[in-house]
Formats: C-alpha cells, sequence, structure tokens
C-alpha cells in the first residue's frame, strides 16, 4: 500500500516552496497524490501520474514531481499538465481545470 500522508506531505511542502496552490478540487487532488504514491511505491521516484514513465529515473527526469514542464504550463496556462498545481491567478480568478498540450518531447515518451 503506498504512504500517502508522505506524498501528500511532499506535494503541500512544494506548494508552498513554490507559491503553487493546490488544485481545489479534493477529489482530483486526492487522485494524484495516489498516482504519485504509486509511482514512488513502483519506480522509487514521484513520477508524473499522468504521463507514461520509462521506469528509469535518467530518463524519467524530466517528470519527476514537480516536473520540467509544471512551471511554464502554471505560466501559460494557469496550472500544470495534471493539474496539481495552479497558479495564485487562475485559482483566483475561478480557472477550471483543462487539457493543455504536452510539452514533453516525442522522443521522451515511452
Amino acid at each position: 500500500m503506498p504512504n500517502l500522508e508522505k506524498t501528500r506531505e511532499y506535494v503541500e511542502m512544494v506548494s508552498k516552496h513554490r507559491g503553487w496552490p493546490l488544485t481545489p478540487d479534493q477529489e482530483m487532488l486526492e487522485g494524484l497524490i495516489e498516482g504519485l504514491a504509486i509511482n514512488l511505491e513502483r519506480y522509487g521516484y514521484r513520477s508524473c501520474p499522468c504521463r507514461e514513465a520509462w521506469g528509469e529515473k535518467e530518463k524519467d527526469r524530466d517528470i519527476i514531481c514537480p516536473c520540467s514542464y509544471a512551471e511554464a504550463d502554471i505560466n501559460e496556462y494557469g496550472h500544470c499538465f495534471c493539474s496539481l498545481f495552479w497558479s495564485n491567478e487562475y485559482l483566483t480568478k475561478g480557472g477550471k481545470p483543462r487539457s493543455i498540450p504536452e510539452r514533453r518531447p516525442i522522443e521522451k515518451i515511452p
């Protein structure tokens, strides 16, 4: 069984450190935390639960949460690819999770 509390603490720490609020959708938040916890148990690192991983840390380094693309996604779209982290502005304006383009280069996708 994955350690959900440890992962919850991790995402809350990232949220606070980066100034990125977490998704206001509690059901979505729980699912993302569970996905990160499962990937931590499966691979030994918290790869993005919304992307396919190689299962090799070096190949997946760009999608370890928070992924290398999160800041650009948040700045441009108001939230990251999986919608875990948001911008304060997007949250304040009542933004909704939406599909955003994948920034991960095709050669990095398994």
